[in-house]
């Protein structure tokens, strides 16, 4: 399934619905593709994070990588931002 921002125009409510139901489809094994606002979500059910900015990958690595270590100056400062 591609999913591009599933969450972005649903009220706090209804978006935890919309995240619940997905983290159980990723729970009963479906694959996903997905471009989230909300990084506690994919730090939780992503196996693997791809950070891309214009088009580009900067860095690829596991959620335990990505969110705690990161590899790019660039992922640094995100990271830094959304998860303050």
């Amino acid at each position: 399934m591609l999913l591009d921002e599933p969450t972005s125009a649903l009220d706090p409510e209804i978006a935890k619905e919309v995240l619940d139901i997905l983290e159980l489809l990723v729970g009963r094994g479906m694959t996903m593709m997905m471009v989230p606002h909300e990084m506690g979500f994919a730090r939780r059910v992503a196996d693997r994070i791809v950070f891309m900015e214009k088009g580009q990958i900067l860095e690829v690595s596991t959620p335990e990588v990505f969110f705690s270590d990161q590899a790019t100056p660039r992922s640094r400062a995100f990271v830094a931002q959304v998860l303050h």
